[in-house]
């Protein structure tokens, strides 16, 4: 064995799983070397989840991100030679019409986002899988990409490992588990040993189940948990006996009943002929805390492998018996069969990206066998260029707040989301029911009182409408639909509609003490600010004023999007829940990296929003403040700020809006919150809830949401969102963005679609929710841009100012004409759309009003 090192550019914690030497793989493809790679067990891993995974891959999901790290990893593997391509099979059973719902919705997806997942009879069905009772299935899901890394993950982990050493670029030391780390001045510095310590200006954990426990030596935890998956063998099954086969049918999927099952191949080849049938618990989920796992020295089984008992399994197996009889026909191998290890989160996703607290510290944790070569490219991509190719803010750990990082938190959020692993339909609205009423709003008793309809969206509970409004029914209701279908339906509510009716026509006020308030202050606040942001920041021109800006990244394409308030000491930054921990995070860095001398603080507690908007907001608003007069037009212009003062307190006034109608952002304390909105109640004004400013109004406004049609995988003027003028001062981004400014054309636009007909084929009016494929009618193709991205709706709702469904998406340049007549399609159904804008143009706009801009 090598002499251990004690120093390296980079240290790998949990080399011999799928992830570890997957990005040992693509940090040395992206020219790294001097690496170092330790493992607690062997390397390959004999006691990670990788040493024990299915080792399926199917690319069947409702996210982008996953279906690109799924389809990359199939590619990685095929490459190698390491991949049965034998496709996959989803199957809808008789009398499960929402399972087959969900398959029509996957397909849907799959066409999104570039997979060839159809639909399948249950003849196909019987033909491709001849172990199912056809008549017991509806339907289903044909994956024809979908397959087995052959002839284990743990295979290929050992393979890149090994040539990643013969390169010289990595060294490896099995056995020997990470005792502590070195972090010094805010710096990873090395990693601890009983074999020595290596000093190291980078550490990434890839340790998976243990991977909490590495983060607790940084002094920070990680929102996952190990949860037990039943892995079940039945055989002796000789069918392909002679073949050589890894895997001989197709695998299957039934979800419906939280289970799938494939065969183990010629018995001849590791755990070959068998049958194997694994099971997702919905209703008990066994999570087990990192720190509960044996070590390999006390387990029975490998840590990571616990004993199973027959009565956690024996209703849903006797339903699996039901669709495949040859389970009750073979042996029950029980010496083979245990409970595996594997993890879940609190939101669905992986933890990746820079420790918040460590710099040069990585975490790439809870990632599937089927996403570990994509993710392990990401990682590589990351740490090397700052960015990455597609959009990652959905699995990147600076996503969280610090109560979702909270022990009891992670254990709620794990144990729901444990139960939704396989068999739920998840819908794109559903709401957590647990670890909720973390943050609430100074009106939160009132907004219970009016009947609030809560959601939640980073702790905070969102009224998205309010049951004391249903009177309002009477007045819009003639405008409002009833929506018959039930997932339409779900998580909304048809209040919400009449509420944006009359704010529309009369005035509402909104609580928006969601949004995420920092402070940057100190001799560089405006410098940082400058830098970071588009927009002009600088200047004394700007004091006093609230300037709408984004952030780019250094392709000059659009990372964040929010308001920048020039205050005379400081900046204060306006940003939306979802974002704002990341762009939080992003501000202190940039200040660490570039030297700037500030101070980046979160206020948000401290401040409440409350927005009032409307023809008659002026109006409203004169009658709560003590000086009507400094209201009007004349003395306060659009996107101006100035101090008011309602109920007796000081309250900021910022005008500007999101919902397109005359109207006011009022900032105040925290603890003045309640007063101000007793006050603008007694005025008479309705309350209104979210739903119309997060969803309804803005669509009908064509005004955009970060995270989902504001992405780092387009630039601000394909989302036309790019002021006229590109400002003076340096800014990130600013080279690339001059160059797309340049161009005749951009490769893409985001246009707004409306539906010219939006019922379906049972005469029922259809009001989507979700991701939808934008198609060529003439094709039925989902459309490309010449950059590969494909078209998709990034936000889709019905407004019922202008009584149509609207979606916003990126279309390729030469489909961007208005009245541009295109498709999509929606739980198998292909709808008509036509282009009502390109770029930004407002479906609805009052005279005289104008945009936020």
């Amino acid at each position: 064995m090598a002499k251990f090192p004690e120093q390296a550019k980079v240290v790998i914690i949990g080399l011999g799983g799928i992830v570890g030497a997957s990005v040992a793989h693509h940090l040395i493809e992206r020219g790294w070397d001097d690496i170092v790679g330790i493992d607690k067990s062997s390397i390959p891993t004999d006691i990670g989840s990788t040493s024990h995974a299915s080792d399926f891959c199917y690319a069947t999901s409702h996210d982008f991100l996953s279906c690109w790290t799924t389809l990359y990893s199939i590619d990685f593997f095929e490459k190698r030679g390491r991949y049965a391509k034998v496709g996959g099979l989803e199957v809808a059973r008789v009398g499960d019409d929402a399972r087959m719902d969900e398959i029509r919705r996957k397909v849907a997806s799959g066409k999104a986002f570039g997979t060839r997942a159809h639909l399948v009879t249950p003849a196909e069905i019987k033909e491709k899988f001849p172990l199912i009772e056809e008549e017991m299935v509806q339907g289903g899901l044909w994956d024809p990409d979908a397959g087995l890394v052959k002839p284990r993950s743990q295979t290929v982990s050992g393979e890149l490992v090994d040539e990643a050493v013969a390169s010289g670029k990595l060294k490896a030391f099995a056995n020997t588990p990470a005792q502590d780390l070195i972090i010094a001045d805010g710096r990873i510095r090395g990693v601890k040993t009983h074999r020595g310590t290596i000093m190291a200006d980078y550490v990434v954990v890839c340790a998976g189940l243990w991977g909490r426990l590495i983060a607790e030596m940084a002094g920070e935890d990680l929102p996952v948990m190990p949860v037990d998956h039943p892995l079940t063998f039945f055989g002796p099954y000789n069918e392909f006996a002679g073949t050589g086969k890894d895997i001989g049918y197709p695998l299957l999927r039934d979800q419906g009943n939280s289970a799938y099952m494939r065969d183990t191949g010629d018995p001849s080849t590791p755990e070959g002929g068998q049958i194997e049938w694994g099971y997702y618990e919905e209703t008990n989920p066994r999570l087990c805390h990192p720190r509960d796992i044996l070590d390999k020295n006390e387990a029975r089984l490998s840590p990571s492998q616990r004993d199973l008992d027959m009565e956690q399994i024996i209703e849903p197996l006797e339903r699996a018996m039901e669709l495949t009889p040859i389970l009750g026909e073979l042996g029950y191998n029980e010496s083979h069969s245990f409970n595996g290890l594997l993890q879940v989160t609190t939101d669905g996703g992986p933890s990746m990206g820079e420790s918040r607290k460590v710099r040069g510290l990585w975490y790439a944790v809870a990632i599937w066998v089927k996403d570990g070569p994509g993710m392990g490219k990401l990682i590589a991509d990351w740490m090397t260029d700052g960015r990455t190719g597609i959009d990652h803010h959905a699995i990147d750990y600076a996503r969280f707040y610090p109560h979702q990082t909270e022990e009891q938190y992670i254990r709620d959020r794990c144990t729901e989301t444990a139960m939704k692993i396989y068999n739920p339909a998840v819908h794109p609205r559903e709401p957590f029911s647990k670890a909720r009423d973390v943050r609430r709003s100074p009106f939160w008793e009132r907004e219970k009182e009016l009947g609030g309809h809560f959601m939640e969206l980073g702790g905070w509970e969102r009224a998205h409408g309010y049951a004391a409004n249903e009177h309002l029914l009477e007045m819009h209701g003639n405008r409002v639909p009833v929506r018959e279908n039930e997932w339409d339906n779900r998580h909304f509510w048809r209040v919400s509609n009449a509420e944006h009716l009359e704010m529309s026509e009369n005035v509402g006020i909104v609580n928006l003490s969601h949004f995420a308030i920092y402070d940057v202050e100190g001799p560089d606040h405006v410098a940082l600010m400058e830098w970071l942001c588009a927009a002009r920041i600088g200047g004394d021109a700007n004091v006093g004023k609230g300037i709408y800006t984004h952030f780019l990244d250094d392709e000059g394409m659009v990372r964040a999007d929010l308001t920048v308030i020039r205050m005379e000491d400081r900046c204060r930054v306006i940003d939306g829940a979802d974002a704002g921990p990341r762009d939080f995070h992003y501000m202190r860095r940039t200040a660490e990296e570039k030297g700037f001398d500030v101070t980046v603080t979160d206020v948000t507690d401290q401040y409440v929003t409350i927005g009032i908007w409307g023809p008659n907001a002026r109006s409203t608003l004169q009658q709560a403040v003590e000086d009507p007069d400094a209201l009007t037009h004349e003395n306060f212009p659009f996107a101006s700020l100035k101090p008011v003062r309602i109920a007796g307190k000081d309250v900021t006034a910022f005008r500007l809006s999101y919902v397109g109608e005359q109207g006011w952002e009022l900032h105040m304390k925290y603890e003045d919150g309640l007063a101000v909105w007793d006050v603008l109640r007694e005025t008479g004004v309705m309350a209104f809830g979210v739903e119309t400013y997060a969803n309804s109004r803005r669509m009908e406004k064509s005004l955009r949401l970060q995270n989902a049609d504001l992405l780092t995988e387009y630039n601000l003027y394909e989302a036309d969102l790019a002021r006229p003028k590109v400002k003076e001062a340096d800014f990130r981004g600013k080279a690339k963005h001059l160059e797309y400014r340049a161009r005749e054309h951009q490769p893409a636009m985001l246009c707004t679609l409306v539906m010219t007909d939006n019922t379906d084929a049972n005469g029922v009016a259809r009001y989507p929710v979700g991701i939808m494929p934008v198609m060529d009618p003439e094709t039925g193709e989902t459309l490309v841009d010449e950059l590969g991205r494909r078209s998709f709706t990034t936000s889709v709702a019905y407004g019922p100012t202008i009584g149509k469904n609207i979606a916003l998406a990126y279309l390729p340049w030469n489909y961007c004409q208005e009245g541009r007549k295109l498709s999509v399609e929606y739980f198998g159904e292909t709808y008509p759309v036509e282009v009502a804008g390109v770029g930004y143009k407002p479906l609805y706009d009052p005279e005289n009003l104008k945009p936020r801009s």
